[in-house]
């Protein structure tokens, strides 16, 4: 399993449908098992589930600063 394929076709799938935002932050393993439709063992879920927060939290952070970098302008 391409773990890197599995977080980016994760956040693509949650970064559209706020339902699975608010999954995500109450049960992400629980919820990323129902997006890629399988049972992972704990040390992959793992895994994925810190490659989806470090990617959500990145994306947020770039938002933020392309909001920031027009407001200066």
């Amino acid at each position: 399993m391409d773990v890197k394929e599995q977080i980016k076709k994760v956040v693509d799938r949650i970064t559209k449908d706020k339902n699975l935002q608010e999954q995500f932050q109450k049960e992400p393993v629980k919820a990323l098992e129902g997006i890629l439709g399988v049972d992972l063992p704990d040390d992959v879920i793992n895994q994925v589930v810190q490659g989806v927060k470090a990617k959500l939290t990145a994306d947020k952070v770039s938002d933020t600063v392309d909001a920031l970098k027009g407001f200066l302008k």
